[in-house]
């Protein structure tokens, strides 16, 4: 009972490591996008948008939107938000903040480079996607909120996605945010990068659950030879 309580407890840990993890590579993948100016995911053109026109910051904007997300999800389902959608609404604001502000991090001066930091920001925000997912410590806001209205309105999760996206891309323009060629090609891609992303992470998560399984629980580990009666060959 005791070693399956510490395993339990082990698997909770690391489930939520891997939840903040993923967070934090997702982050960075954003703030790669930013700062290639070659346009950005449809959510980060909204809260850039905002920042331009109202100031504060793009991770302020990005955990108030997230909030107000959450709201509207809460008041379609009459239910409380789960721990992973506040949870993802906070820190990933706070993380954006973070690699925007280290000084070190400049903007790119040419094209190869911007170029350089919008594929690699969108391949390392597909795998930061594919952790967070991978953990299963819940959807974050917008996820919520896809499957919130997926369930009231009975349309496929890909309409309804699909709406979410240019109802926010729309806002984004009018805010003039920048929409270009980086925001096609996120479109275009991200889907299938979390597709091949996703299983891997889901594979390496369970792997290390299974490890750490086996090695809590002493039935479950590998028979070793001359020691399965606890007498060595030494004392025989």
């Amino acid at each position: 009972m005791k070693d399956h309580t510490h395993y339990r407890l082990n698997k909770f840990m690391f489930e939520w490591s891997v939840f903040f993890i993923g967070l934090f590579i997702m982050a960075f993948g954003i703030a790669l996008m930013i700062k290639a100016r070659l346009g950005s995911a449809p959510w980060d053109v909204l809260h850039i948008g905002l920042f331009e026109q109202f100031g504060l910051t793009i991770g302020t904007w990005s955990i108030i939107m997230g909030f107000i997300i959450i709201l509207t999800t809460a008041l379609l389902t009459k239910k409380l938000p789960q721990p992973g959608a506040f949870f993802n609404m906070l820190f990933m604001g706070l993380f954006i903040d973070f690699y925007l502000w280290l000084p070190f991090f400049h903007n790119p001066d040419t094209l190869f480079t911007k170029w350089l930091y919008l594929l690699i920001g969108i391949l390392i925000l597909g795998f930061g996607i594919g952790l967070y997912i991978a953990s299963n410590c819940g959807a974050g806001p917008r996820d919520s909120l896809m499957l919130a209205l997926t369930d009231k309105s009975g349309m496929k999760v890909s309409r309804i996605r699909l709406y979410m996206e240019l109802f926010v891309l729309f806002f984004g323009w009018v805010l003039k945010g920048p929409i270009s060629f980086g925001t096609i090609l996120f479109c275009l891609t991200i889907g299938g990068i979390v597709g091949r992303t996703l299983p891997y992470c889901q594979k390496l998560v369970k792997i290390v659950l299974e490890r750490s399984e086996q090695y809590e629980n002493i039935n479950k580990r590998p028979i070793r030879i001359n020691h399965h009666d606890g007498v060595s060959k030494e004392i025989r």
